[in-house]
């Protein structure tokens, strides 16, 4: 009865979310509630079980989250980001197009979201095809590849984030053990791909009226090594302090130190900070002007905040109403790896609800029994998620239609283009996180 509950709760997200139109923030609270209601849970604890499952998933991802879209918007916003993807085309050259695509993507999208890299890549992708005159899918393809990769895989964007935080994993170790697989992964599907047949018969013109026509002048933009230092900046501190952690005692005196600068939320502030004042008045631009991309960027954040609020509302009534722990004693004696059946709540959850972010917190709620007493490393478990959620994109995923819109293609040209190209990804990613946990077991980690 309880796999029925969650089943059904499943299907009214769905039907709640796509026939209705509603919004994942009041279809997850409404599930909840029902959820709630059908396993028992009285009347009057019903509010305190949401709000403290929000309070919960939003305490600890909100700073990292905020922080990281400013960052990614100051970027964009002065210029760093062009800069970037610029003086890598112009280093690689046409005929290393493509990789010079997937390294601005991922170099930005690091910081950034898929939407927003996107958003500031595709107009050099553009250039480049009206330039070269050639196929729009061949370069702009390995570009939305790297990105997806990179925005579904790794922390410190949402979904990842937000599993680490229900799990209680370190988002240094998890972003450190990502970067093994999620580039060279993420790396050879954006070259493969746009050199598949069916790929290459697709022919797309350049869309009309859907990027901005601004572009940077060269005395605009920020030079290139300050541009490169931001965006690499949080990525030095969090994994090098996952590093340093791993390579001296716990009784280092510089220890504490480094794990306080080398935190997902301290590392994001400081590259906030460095990219105020390196972007601002050091090209000619006013600190307050600056600051207006950060209040942007927090307004954007808003609904992908109350989003992954009501997935921790979710969790909690799952957890409250038993479904957790019934779950948990169902899969005990599977001789399924739990990672594999992490990854494939994931994944289910993913075709079902569509948005990569509500499926990820969601199928954290149902996950998270499988952890204790697993034995596995709880940043294993992260990645595994975050890698079932980005498979099967198809049209009840926004990005699905971001992508469809802005490469001109047909439904069926974008699911043969998109919803492959995230299966796979999702395939050889749970294959890179069984490969890192065999690595960890031979070291005796």
């Amino acid at each position: 009865m309880p796999l029925v509950i969650v089943g059904i709760s499943v299907l009214s997200l769905l039907f709640l979310m796509t026939k209705l139109k509603l919004n994942g923030f009041i279809a997850l609270l409404l599930v909840a509630v029902g959820v709630a209601l059908v396993q028992g849970v009285s009347l009057e604890k019903i509010p305190d079980v949401l709000a403290g499952g929000i309070g919960d998933q939003i305490g600890d991802t909100m700073i990292v989250i905020g922080l990281g879209a400013m960052v990614g918007r100051v970027m964009g916003d002065c210029g760093a980001a062009q800069r970037i993807a610029g003086k890598l085309v112009d280093t690689f050259g046409l005929r290393w197009v493509q990789v010079a695509m997937v390294v601005t993507a991922m170099l930005i999208g690091v910081t950034m979201f898929y939407e927003v890299a996107f958003v500031i890549i595709v107009p050099i992708a553009f250039t480049i095809v009206r330039v070269t005159r050639a196929n729009l899918l061949w370069v702009g393809l390995p570009m939305s590849i790297a990105l997806s990769t990179m925005h579904s895989f790794l922390p410190p964007h949402p979904g990842p984030t937000a599993v680490a935080a229900s799990f209680d994993a370190s988002v240094g170790l998890t972003l450190f053990y990502g970067l093994f697989f999620a580039v060279p992964f993420g790396a050879l599907i954006a070259l493969v791909w746009p050199r598949l047949p069916f790929v290459r018969r697709m022919n797309p013109e350049i869309p009309q009226g859907l990027v901005t026509e601004r572009t940077f002048s060269d005395e605009e933009m920020p030079g290139m090594g300050w541009s490169l230092s931001v965006a690499l900046f949080p990525v030095v501190l969090i994994a090098g302090a996952a590093v340093y952690d791993m390579a001296v005692p716990d009784s280092n005196a510089a220890l504490p130190f480094v794990t306080f600068i080398g935190s997902a939320p301290i590392a994001l502030l400081l590259t906030l900070l460095l990219a105020l004042w390196a972007f601002g008045p050091r090209i000619g631009r006013g600190l307050a002007e600056v600051s207006k991309s950060c209040n942007s960027a927090a307004q954007a954040m808003a609904m992908i905040l109350l989003v992954i609020g009501a997935g921790g509302a979710f969790k909690g009534v799952l957890v409250e109403g038993g479904i957790s722990d019934y779950i948990k004693n169902l899969t005990d004696d599977w001789p399924v790896s739990p990672i594999f059946l992490a990854w494939l709540i994931a994944v289910i959850l993913r075709v079902a609800l569509g948005s990569a972010t509500v499926a990820v917190v969601t199928a954290a709620g149902v996950v998270q029994p499988l952890i204790a007493g697993s034995g596995v490393h709880p940043e294993l478990m992260v990645l595994a998620v975050s890698c079932g959620s980005i498979a099967f994109s198809h049209v009840n995923d926004p990005g699905f239609w971001m992508f469809k819109e802005y490469f001109n293609l047909s439904v069926i040209d974008a699911i043969k283009a998109r919803t492959t190209y995230t299966t796979v990804l999702a395939v050889l990613g749970l294959g890179g996180v069984l490969a890192v946990e065999a690595s960890l077991d031979a070291l005796g980690l």
